[in-house]
């Protein structure tokens, strides 16, 4: 077997394997022939014309550069190794060895767990030099995929009979790691500065597996100020009828450091393939956060690249989303005086949704539809019931005809949350005094909340248990009693039009249940009655005549006074609904029995 690495018309390299020899022979850039051996009880080799030749005893196989060169860099490379090419024409551009930490003039090999690792340079001058990181793979030491990401291989056969010694996946991400600790932390002891300064530079990847295909390689690594080129493989060049196999052919360029560089291909290689090779563990947090300092958390895919780095745990994933969140409140100094919109996909109702070509996300325009019912109610004091991480909240503060605004949540984490999206203790003492959060459960009767004009119930009544929405109703509807109250929640029936969502599953994985139309209007007109509110129905998105908007909108407007005990009494005169808990909410804490767990694990929107 032999395996064509790397350029024509410049140093070239081949690894040979014969039996359990291996071998690497060089063309040296000025026409000096040099060899080394890996492992081999006798060599021998023989010389050509642009060409030599190594092996084992009584084997050997010859190559020219060209050959090579054509090999690699044709459409149709095929290989048995795995490999990263980088480039740079910085000046001198050998000095891309120093950041590297791998001399240009040696060919390095490393162990890694699922084979060895070779470091060689194909080509080595001042105008351009190429680093190659290659990985030979053992396929028994390599097995299946065991990161819980779903992949092709997630089956018996599947752990034998895979794509993992061929494609680019998590294993090189490791590999890489590894073999370039240094310049991923961009530390270099010779060239200091040069760390620290973009340069351009460009990446070669020939063979990645791509769930999502050229345009997700697009969205992931464009907005990092890459120049994308995503060309798929076809599955086979004869026979171009059969379409492109789910392999792009990837290169970026582009004038970045190279720590960041390298950091960008660490940590979206396994995204793109969307598995991992090992058991994925809370310490891939931080691996996480450590390779995405600096560009994660305002990447506009970080909620895609968190979930399927951590393999689509939702504990982990949604731990990571928050130390982001923090991470880009705490970067932002901001203006004190304005309040800056902060998306957090971690939170987001549509996050766990298949990706869709939304002109306008869903959640900006939930809020907008939010925000114009409560200027048509004429309200000045506002609660947001379940406010989350602020970004309704965020919204109403800009508007200066509410002097009164108040977020409650049980969340003592997604209070902290919405405090540092809104900067509260950036804001000038005026604008301050106009907002409060409390912590308070929503099945519980809180006096602080009675007497405001209006309550806004923002996707929050689909993730309590239906046994637990009469408590609901009794304390925002009976007890708090505000004028108007805005209610927005899932219409399930649209769920049909997701792409990639199985039948009868939910949006989100704590909704507890999502209504029809017909359902949330049967609902929403016994809640009205019960307690003496007109009711108009609605839907927020785009409209389909046959399932109707994906989010429906409830507007209950009061028709009878507020009572002065705060126990409405039903309109109908048939007697108390069911009242639920204790009449004063206990002092709320994360942890306290008493807390719905519904409320308590709500996420809310984020733009």
């Amino acid at each position: 077997m032999r395996s064509p690495l790397l350029a024509p018309g410049v140093a070239g390299f081949v690894l040979a394997r014969r039996r359990r020899t291996r071998f690497v022979a060089r063309v040296g850039p000025a026409g000096r022939r040099e060899a080394h051996r890996l492992t081999a009880p006798r060599r021998w080799h023989r010389r050509r014309r642009g060409a030599v030749v190594w092996g084992a005893a009584g084997q050997g196989a010859a190559v020219t550069a060209p050959e090579i060169g054509a090999a690699i860099t044709g459409p149709g490379c095929q290989h048995g190794h795995v490999l990263i090419t980088v480039t740079t024409t910085h000046r001198p551009a050998t000095d891309l060895g120093y950041l590297l930490v791998k001399h240009p003039d040696r060919v390095q090999s490393f162990r890694v767990p699922t084979g060895t690792a070779y470091v060689l340079y194909p080509e080595a001058t001042t105008e351009r030099c190429t680093a190659a990181l290659v990985l030979d793979m053992d396929p028994p030491a390599v097995g299946g995929s065991r990161g819980g990401g779903g992949t092709p291989e997630d089956f018996t056969l599947g752990q034998y009979v895979n794509d993992r010694p061929y494609a680019a996946s998590s294993l090189l991400a490791s590999a890489l790691g590894t073999v370039f600790r240094s310049a991923l932390r961009g530390v270099s002891k010779d060239r200091p500065e040069l760390a620290a300064t973009p340069i351009p530079l460009e990446l070669r990847v020939p063979a990645l597996r791509c769930r999502g295909g050229a345009e997700l390689a697009g969205r992931l690594f464009a907005p990092l100020g890459w120049t994308v080129q995503a060309v798929p493989v076809p599955l086979d060049p004869a026979f171009p009828d059969w379409g492109d196999s789910r392999y792009v052919d990837l290169t970026l360029t582009g004038t970045l450091r190279l720590a960041d560089a390298l950091n960008h291909l660490y940590v979206l290689m396994p995204v793109l393939d969307d598995a991992k090779h090992y058991w994925v563990a809370p310490d891939e947090i931080d691996k996480l956060l450590r390779a995405g300092e600096g560009w994660l958390a305002r990447h506009p895919e970080r909620g895609l690249i968190t979930r399927r780095y951590l393999a689509h745990r939702r504990a982990l994933a949604e731990t990571a989303l928050i130390r982001l969140a923090e991470l880009r409140l705490a970067d932002d100094p901001g203006d004190p005086d304005t309040i800056v919109e902060v998306a957090e996909p971690g939170t987001d109702e549509e996050a766990q949704l298949p990706a869709t070509v939304d002109r306008k996300p869903l959640a900006a325009q939930r809020r907008a539809a939010v925000v114009a019912a409560l200027r048509s109610s004429g309200a000045t004091r506002v609660l947001d019931l379940g406010c989350g991480d602020g970004a309704l909240l965020a919204e109403l503060i800009k508007d200066r005809r509410y002097t009164e605004i108040v977020g409650t949540d049980v969340s003592s984490r997604a209070l902290t949350l919405a405090e540092r999206r809104l900067r509260l203790d950036r804001l000038p003492p005026r604008q301050r005094d106009r907002i409060k959060l409390w912590q308070s459960a929503l099945t519980y009767r809180d006096d602080r909340l009675r007497g405001f004009d209006a309550a806004v119930l923002m996707e929050v009544v689909e993730h309590l248990d239906p046994p637990r929405l009469p408590a609901l109703e009794a304390a925002v509807f009976g007890h708090a009693q505000p004028g108007t109250v805005v209610v927005t929640t899932p219409n399930v029936e649209y769920n049909v039009r997701y792409a990639g969502l199985a039948a009868g599953a939910l949006r989100h994985t704590d909704h507890r249940f999502e209504w029809s139309r017909a359902e949330f209007a049967d609902w929403a007109a016994r809640v009205g009655k019960t307690y003496g509110y007109t009711v108009s129905i609605s839907g927020v998105g785009d409209e389909d005549p046959e399932v109707g908007a994906p989010t429906q909108l409830a507007v209950f407007t009061r028709t009878t006074p507020p009572t002065g005990s705060g126990d409405a009494e039903p309109a109908t005169g048939t007697g108390r609904p069911t009242a639920g808990p204790p009449t004063t909410a206990p002092p709320a804490t994360d942890a306290s029995p008493t807390v719905d767990r519904a409320t308590t694990t709500a996420p809310k929107e984020a733009p």
